[in-house]
């Protein structure tokens, strides 16, 4: 038992200061951005050819099957990966090997029932032998991705994102490029199954090549009662999440059926995407490093400032834009006119999408300064709302009744942004406000330009490319002295990153 001594600090972020905090978040967001596009254009690519070659009812099936496994996942991690991410202190072997014997013996719990449960998915969603090979597939990989779940927290924690993005590029660049090819040759479902088992194996030998850890087995009773304070209420805010989504998409299966499941989990997709493209990046920097600027609350402040406007400055012209061209692009592109039902339920996700583009950064922010029962009471208002809304509409309205379900308990979150402001500071009117009115007039100048002009590949990237000067010159007008400081700060910080 000695090399689970207490005293043995692995955590190489102890003595890490403030500055050096700030220049590797900023290396972090960069090297993330960079993952960003690369990846996010690449599942764009494959998501949009995998809607071309799938038909509605497949892409259905996987994004049941999907939700199923996601659902199931949560219970795979207590929140202690969290809890030592957000840990103050530094890390020790017994901690992490606690950790590790305890997420894995979860995920073996997991599979047997996932296992033993085949005959009730299979019953319910009138599931095929290829989707329960895909349901057995997604549930092993919980076990490769828990593998590599120690490695992938002590990279995240200390803000090594530049390692970080290796694995995840390639797991992207292996799935990708598998699952479409398949599907194009006619694999069906199959597409997937492969796919993922490729996925995971890629991922778990480059993460131990990227950060490596000799796995350790321990259970250790005091290290796992203190890294529970935070984790076990931040994983109850996670099952409620999932609970929300993902439980949400089991249910809504057997009221809409396959069909209409694909068209209601393509309008997901797409109206999701800038959020994937955009905000992903920055939480995944924002959580470890606001966990370590708790105790400096004006340098709190302006950090969270900063990564707001980021991300609205981003995610609010292209949920305009996918919104506008979205029926247009249904017209041109062939064999997609077969999502047209689907545009309705685009444009109401689309502004649920927009108040995520807020909130959720702000429950990050909870999060890391340790609110973890604010955002708990958060969590639990929106699964509610979620509950009440959702089922019954899409059962009464179908896929564009769900839609409004989501959009309606969006609306909610101005609730979530006042709590916020009890706790730091925010200019929301500068991060939030003016990219929200650049987008606006970006839009109407768009829909003008869409009624003047007729149907056309070549109107269309004109009106894309008209929307988006007008969107540049209003924000250069309106925060022309924020962008020019931040862009400054950037560069000069991403250079003395390289040698932290």
């Amino acid at each position: 038992m000695d090399d689970f001594a207490a005293e043995e600090h692995l955590d190489p972020t102890t003595e890490i200061n403030l500055a050096t905090i700030k220049k590797r978040a900023v290396s972090g967001v960069v090297a993330l951005t960079g993952r960003m596009i690369i990846l996010q254009v690449l599942s764009l690519v494959a998501t949009f050819l995998l809607t071309v070659f799938l038909t509605p009812t497949q892409f259905g099936v996987f994004y049941v099957v999907s939700a199923a496994v996601s659902f199931f996942a949560y219970f795979s991690d207590i929140g202690l990966g969290a809890a030592l991410i957000q840990k103050k202190e530094g890390l020790t072997r017994k901690e992490l090997a606690t950790t590790f014997t305890v997420q894995n013996g979860l995920v073996l719990i997991i599979l047997l029932i996932i296992f033993l449960a085949t005959p009730l998915y299979q019953k319910w969603y009138h599931l095929d032998q290829a989707a329960i090979y895909l349901l057995w597939a997604l549930g092993f990989s919980l076990l490769l991705s828990s593998l590599k779940s120690i490695p992938s927290l002590l990279l995240e924690r200390e803000l090594n994102f530049n390692k970080l993005i290796v694995p995840q590029i390639a797991e992207s660049l292996v799935y990708q490029f598998v699952v479409v090819f398949l599907a194009w040759r006619g694999f069906g479902i199959n597409s997937f199954t492969i796919a993922v088992l490729l996925r995971g194996f890629t991922g778990l030998g480059l993460m131990y090549l990227m950060k490596p850890w000799r796995p350790s087995l321990a259970l250790a009773i005091d290290s796992l009662r203190g890294l529970l304070r935070f984790g076990l209420p931040y994983q109850i805010n996670t099952f409620l999440a999932v609970a929300k989504d993902d439980g949400m998409i089991l249910v809504l299966g057997g009221i809409l059926g396959s069909a209409n499941i694909g068209l209601l989990g393509w309008a997901q997709k797409w109206a999701a995407a800038p959020l994937r493209f955009f905000m992903d990046q920055v939480i995944k920097v924002t959580f470890p490093a606001y966990s370590r600027m708790q105790e400096h609350e004006e340098e709190l402040s302006k950090a969270i400032n900063k990564s707001l406007l980021f991300i609205c400055i981003l995610v609010f012209p292209a949920l305009v834009t996918l919104c506008i061209a979205a029926p247009s692009l249904v017209l041109l592109i062939p064999k997609y006119t077969k999502w047209q039902p689907a545009l309705v339920a685009l444009s109401l996700i689309s502004l649920n999408s927009a108040w995520a583009a807020v909130t959720t950064p702000l429950t990050n922010v909870l999060n890391a300064i340790g609110k973890i029962k604010t955002t708990f009471k958060l969590m639990v208002m929106w699964t509610v709302l979620s509950w009440l809304f959702i089922p019954s509409l899409s059962y009464f309205y179908g896929v564009n009744g769900a839609a409004l379900g989501y959009t309606l308990v969006g609306m909610s979150s101005i609730v979530a942004i006042l709590i916020v402001l009890r706790f730091v500071k925010l200019d929301l009117f500068v991060s939030v406000g003016k990219p929200l009115l650049s987008a606006v007039i970006m839009g109407s100048v768009m829909v003008t330009l869409q009624r003047l002009m007729p149907l056309s590949w070549v109107n269309l990237v004109m009106m894309f490319v008209v929307g988006i000067t007008v969107y540049v010159l209003l924000n250069y007008l309106l925060l022309r002295s924020v962008i020019q400081q931040d862009i400054s700060k950037v560069l000069t910080s991403f250079k003395g990153a390289k040698g932290v």
